[in-house]
């Protein structure tokens, strides 16, 4: 099917959102009427610009206010419609999006409705043109699809259609199964959206809030799934009201929304290579200076790990206790705060991940080696981390040489998760490309009030919980006066004994407030003996509806931005314990006042 993207969807002038879309591989375009009206083009000159970069115009919208009016309203919107179908021909686009009336003058008849819109069609008609007639979720009179189609076939002239667009038929109760017994062919034009689940105005909620598909709440999948039953054969059409795309760079949403539609079609009938089974992380790797470099190795021994391989030909570190790897990597070139840089997933076949990957414009990148080093290629996830794909051996580690050094180790067994605080702009496109290339599945998002404002939380998970990630985000970030940090990343490490694992440790670990372990006993209603454990040694606590725990502690912030986490997982817990987010953020806050003081708490 085609691939189409309205011109709302994308900031910059008219041209910018031409290139735009070409340069992201979309057929065609729908253009809005405000982004005609401010080009200095001329509808010809578009015309002429669109088939220069290989799009087609494949609607004009939109045209508002239209049915159900008095006579002398009617007469005037007909004169109007014919100075747009004027345009249209010059345009050389062939289908009208209508919305239903908002307009106070309009009437709840829907035998009204239809004729008017029946001499619209008639005058349409007459130009080649059609009229797809839309339910604006928050119409006067008509605000459900099947009200629509109800005008539709009332009208009956086989140039009055139906605009389906999802984000309408879907924020409204009207089910949407109906949609697959509308006669064939009527159905003029889709377009699709996504969206969260919000309680608020629909108009507000529209206006605001649309996702592209993968990044909100509706089912897609199961709503083109029911077009294409009613014999829809147009193309797949997005339009989409963010204010963070109509800011953002259009070649980069562009491609967000390329990747969106190919992820979709996927879904409705699977085409691109399959997921491979990832059996987790081999290895997190921070970007470190001459400062963040000798604090994060201090930390990692005070966790039990030793430094145990030295890159052949760069100067990068690994270190190791089990099945944990963390690669220090001081090639930075200026001095910054500690970075998360790179990761590795095990797959089961790299070239069918990779192959996944570039089918959704993640194409990789092969990394820099001497000859006889390992090759890994890397994808770039949206935040600008590089994500290496990695065999189920260890053939990465053979670029390492030995340094014969070895601790005793704390019982850390592998890496259980990364948290990835993300830019605002980008963080729900970077859920759709970790959904999409890497098939990890969002389990929730939550928001939760930290020190310094709002935080929104995104876990995601693979089918097997071998590969878990947290992305974060601060909803606005405004002001210098807390030294917050900005942007924080943490490497989460899986023991099977937490409270062996705090004694075996080396290093202070945050001091958790007495108040919060005595708001925990009358939360959960947890045994004296079991909170004082938890208290002696800092240990947060969470427990799921099924029973699951987590128990989890932190280290301070160090590097300037990164810091690590220890969990154990009981009962089948498989979220990240983000209700005791502001309890960690408060914690690590307290000890960046406290300068160089080490906060350990006695037994």
């Amino acid at each position: 099917m085609r691939r189409s993207i309205a011109t709302v969807c994308v900031s910059g002038t008219l041209d910018d959102k031409l290139t735009a879309a070409a340069a992201a591989g979309f057929d065609g375009i729908e253009i809005f009427e405000n982004d005609l009206v401010v080009s200095p083009m001329s509808p010809a000159r578009i015309r002429s610009r669109c088939a220069d970069l290989g799009l087609t115009i494949e609607l004009y919208q939109p045209f508002r206010d239209f049915e159900a009016v008095p006579e002398p309203i009617f007469r005037a919107n007909l004169e109007r419609a014919r100075r747009k179908f004027a345009v249209m021909e010059q345009l050389g686009v062939s289908t009208m999006l209508v919305c239903s009336s908002v307009s106070p003058s309009a009437v709840d008849d829907d035998a009204l409705a239809a004729e008017q819109l029946r001499a619209l069609a008639d005058l349409a008609g007459g130009s080649g043109i059609r009229v797809a007639y839309e339910a604006l979720a928050w119409g006067r009179h008509v605000s459900t699809w099947d009200h629509s189609w109800r005008i539709v076939q009332l009208a009956d002239h086989p140039a009055l259609g139906l605009c389906l667009d999802s984000f309408h038929v879907l924020s409204r109760e009207a089910d949407p199964a109906g949609i697959a017994g509308i006669t064939p062919g009527k159905i003029f034009f889709l377009q699709l959206a996504d969206a969260p689940q919000l309680r608020m105005d629909v108009l507000q909620w529209s206006r605001h809030h649309r996702l592209f598909p993968g990044q909100g709440a509706f089912d897609l999948p199961e709503f083109v799934r029911l077009t294409l039953a009613a014999g829809y054969d147009g193309p797949l059409s997005l339009e989409v009201f963010n204010d963070v795309f109509r800011q953002a760079d259009p070649a980069r949403t562009a491609v967000d929304a390329m990747r969106s539609l190919i992820a979709l079609e996927d879904a409705i009938a699977p085409g691109l290579p399959d997921f491979p089974d990832l059996s987790g992380y081999a290895f997190a790797e921070f970007a470190v200076d001459a400062s963040s470099g000798p604090e994060l190795r201090a930390a990692l021994r005070g966790l039990g790990f030793a430094h145990t391989g030295q890159h052949r030909t760069k100067p990068v570190e690994l270190w190791e206790q089990s099945r944990c790897r963390i690669v220090l990597n001081s090639a930075v070139t200026r001095p910054q705060a500690a970075t998360i840089s790179a990761f590795a997933v095990a797959s089961a076949d790299p070239a069918q991940s990779l192959q996944r990957a570039e089918a959704l414009l993640a194409p990789a990148h092969p990394n820099v080696r001497e000859p006889g080093e390992a090759e890994l290629a890397a994808i770039t996830a949206p935040d600008g981390t590089s994500v290496f794909v990695t065999g189920d051996g260890d053939e990465w580690r053979d670029d390492f040489l030995d340094t014969g050094s070895t601790v005793p180790g704390a019982g850390l067994r592998e890496i259980d998760h990364l948290g990835l605080a993300q830019p605002f702009d980008h963080f729900d496109e970077a859920g759709l490309f970790y959904h999409s290339v890497l098939g990890l599945t969002p389990l929730s998002t939550e928001e939760y009030a930290a020190p310094f404002g709002l935080m929104r939380s995104r876990a995601l998970s693979n089918a097997g919980h071998r590969l878990r990630l947290a992305l974060t985000v601060a909803l606005l970030r405004r002001g210098e006066w807390a030294p917050a940090v900005a942007d924080p990343q943490h490497v989460s490490f899986a023991t099977a004994d937490i409270f062996a694992t705090a004694a075996a440790l080396d290093l202070g670990m945050l001091v958790v407030p007495d108040n919060y372990y005595d708001d925990l006993a009358a939360r959960f209603g947890l045994a004296g003996e079991f909170v004082d454990a938890l208290r002696r040694h800092g240990i947060l606590y969470d427990r799921d509806a099924a029973g699951g725990e987590l128990l989890h502690l932190y280290t301070p912030v160090l590097g300037g931005r990164v810091f690590f986490e220890i969990v154990e997982r009981r009962g089948g817990y498989a979220r990240f314990g983000e209700a005791n987010a502001p309890v960690r953020m408060a914690a690590q806050r307290h000890r960046r006042l406290a300068g160089g003081v080490s906060w350990t708490r006695q037994p």
